[in-house]
């Protein structure tokens, strides 16, 4: 016979080895309560299974249908180094995982909204990336008015595909030699990026992963390595590339954007080139490669050779645009978590539909140390003495 979830929660008591009495207290619920749950006459409420789940380290999930907590298989994609570990890579992903389950199980997953798709009479994965990465961008311009995608700082984009296409992005510590982790279910669509000093990379990657989100490459947990424009040879890579490409620096803006900068002979000098990474918020040598892509450079030349020994931070001095590059660099050495994820957890704690731990785990905090950040007690506030102060007296308070 199959376990019941009332069978389950018996099990967690009996793990505990504490009388009914003892383990309701424990849980926060009445011995009559736990009784008549236990008996059928009653049903457990979502905050009755967190709290048990809670309290036997288990999960709300496991306690409803003997499902064990989700643990992904992974697609390792390295181009270059060692291949992360398998166990520190689910590791990145379960906590993320586990959130989303949460919501499930409480009947509030997050919204998943249409998006592009790769159109079946298009067989070449390159042309498929471009297609992919016009579509995104007129979804992207038409829901938040923006005249365009490529000039957006990289936490207004994330913003911006999180409201488009339902993607969620974090910015959290990744095992050593993985830059991005993608994956998508039917309940979810998640994006990792690891923090650096390499901004621009970061912002590419952050477009590779999507790149994958809307190809439907990420069916299983992705693991990638050393992204970076033209250097991998799997296809659904160069297809992620050459969308990436493609959303961060369109072919019409840069030809746009070339015309005005260019001299009468069309050629750059240093200092227009710099105005360039600027405006397309891309490393010199990804600007130099998609200049050479629509021939508005030879790649060959003596020019085009200097532009790809400049490093970003040099091209935003020689802009005027050091500001930016520092706001940049501090937004991506810093962790974010989704703001979407987060507002849903704490929305259903808020409620009582949850305890504080999927939120806690989430953030990687101390459950308590979240609970006293979130609803801190009210100090004492001792009584002034009589004749202290006589009524009506003004108190003067700097």
């Amino acid at each position: 016979m199959l376990d019941s979830a009332i069978d389950r929660v018996r099990r967690v008591m009996e793990a505990a080895s504490m009388t009914q009495a003892a383990f309701a207290e424990k849980v926060g619920l009445t011995p009559d309560k736990l009784s008549k749950s236990l008996a059928g006459v009653r049903r457990f409420t979502s905050l009755d299974l967190a709290l048990i789940a809670e309290a036997g380290g288990r999960t709300v999930d496991w306690l409803l249908t003997g499902r064990e907590p989700l643990r992904p298989a992974f697609a390792a994609r390295t181009t270059a180094g060692a291949t992360p570990r398998r166990g520190r890579v689910s590791d990145a992903a379960d906590r993320f995982t586990a959130a989303y389950e949460v919501l499930e199980l409480l009947g509030r997953p997050p919204e998943l909204p249409s998006m592009p798709a790769v159109r079946p009479d298009i067989k070449r994965f390159v042309d498929q990336g471009r297609q992919l990465a016009q579509d995104a961008v007129g979804v992207l311009t038409a829901a938040d008015g923006h005249r365009t995608v490529a000039g957006l700082e990289t936490d207004v984009l994330i913003t911006a595909c999180t409201q488009a296409f339902g993607v969620d992005v974090a910015v959290t510590c990744l095992p050593d030699a993985v830059d991005g982790l993608t994956w998508q279910t039917d309940t979810f669509r998640l994006i990792l990026i690891g923090p650096t000093e390499t901004w621009t990379r970061q912002r590419f990657t952050l477009a590779h992963e999507l790149g994958h989100i809307l190809a439907r490459d990420a069916q299983e947990l992705v693991v990638e390595s050393h992204v970076a424009p033209g250097r991998q040879k799997d296809l659904t890579e160069v297809r992620a590339n050459v969308f990436a490409s493609n959303l961060l620096m369109p072919a019409p803006e840069i030809r746009d954007r070339f015309r005005q900068v260019a001299d009468r002979h069309g050629r750059l000098t240093v200092e227009a080139f710099s105005e360039l990474v600027v405006a397309f918020k891309v490393s010199p040598s990804a600007l130099s490669a998609r200049l050479s892509q629509l021939r508005l450079i030879d790649v060959q030349s003596e020019p085009a050779a200097h532009y790809r020994g400049l490093t970003t931070e040099i091209c935003h001095l020689l802009a005027g645009a050091t500001d930016a590059f520092q706001r940049q660099l501090a937004w991506a050495a810093a962790q974010r978590f989704p703001v979407r994820l987060v507002a849903a957890l704490y929305k259903c704690y808020a409620e009582g539909e949850t305890t504080l731990r999927p939120l806690a785990s989430l953030l990687g905090m101390d459950v308590d140390h979240l609970h006293d950040l979130l609803d801190p007690a009210e100090p004492d506030s001792p009584e002034p003495a009589v004749g202290e102060v006589e009524e009506g007296d003004l108190i003067f308070q700097p």
